[in-house]
């Protein structure tokens, strides 16, 4: 049982096959470019051999489709290529450059199925990245510990040297004391010396 569309594509054919409207020249035709139009959200509309509804009928273009606008437009008709590489003539009216509700419908759910996917993919790699941020935290604290005992040795050391030093000095001072008050008492007991010996000497 066929059913709407087929039995009105079909009469329009018959009454096509015996009408004797001229038919142009196929040759005339431009090769089709990048698509740049589309049917408007009609249920079908008809695509002619010429411009005119009196020109024998190629077949169906279903809403949405995509086409190619070839050169050779007029007020009523316009000449196409459609997604079947068929060229031929529809109305003008039918023809516009904005994508119908069914091509956006149909963009819609295949962002929306990149999107799930994408989604997935994340939801995939969370685990991993999870773990992998765990790992990070855990070497930066290592990283941290290790930092603060360089830093305590580094300290250490600098004590050290500092308490050393400061030892050498308060030692060079104490051998300067002690030789000072050597040479005074030397000095005093050399005075007395020679001071007694003058006296004996004098006697």
């Amino acid at each position: 049982m066929f059913n709407f569309k087929q039995f009105i594509i079909a009469s329009l054919l018959f009454t096509s096959l015996v009408s004797f409207a001229e038919e142009p020249d196929e040759n005339s035709t431009v090769n089709a470019a990048t698509p740049n139009g589309y049917i408007s959200d009609n249920l079908f509309i008809f695509m002619h051999t010429g411009p005119s509804k009196n020109y024998r009928i190629l077949g169906s273009v279903d809403a949405g489709t995509p086409i190619t606008i070839l050169s050779g437009t007029n007020d009523e008709f316009v000449q196409i290529k459609d997604d079947k590489a068929r060229e031929g003539w529809v109305e003008s009216k039918f023809v516009t450059t904005e994508p119908g509700l069914k091509q956006q419908l149909e963009t819609v759910n295949q962002t929306l199925v990149e999107t799930q996917e994408a989604l997935n993919d994340a939801q995939q790699q969370l685990p991993m990245l999870q773990q992998n941020n765990t790992n990070l935290l855990a070497e930066n604290a290592s990283l941290q510990d290790t930092i603060s005992g360089l830093e305590k040795q580094l300290q250490d050391e600098r004590l050290a040297q500092q308490q050393k030093v400061q030892k050498e000095q308060h030692q060079l001072l104490t051998y300067g004391g002690i030789i000072g008050i050597s040479g005074i008492i030397i000095g005093v007991i050399l005075t007395l010396f020679l001071s007694r010996r003058k006296r004996y000497d004098g006697w």
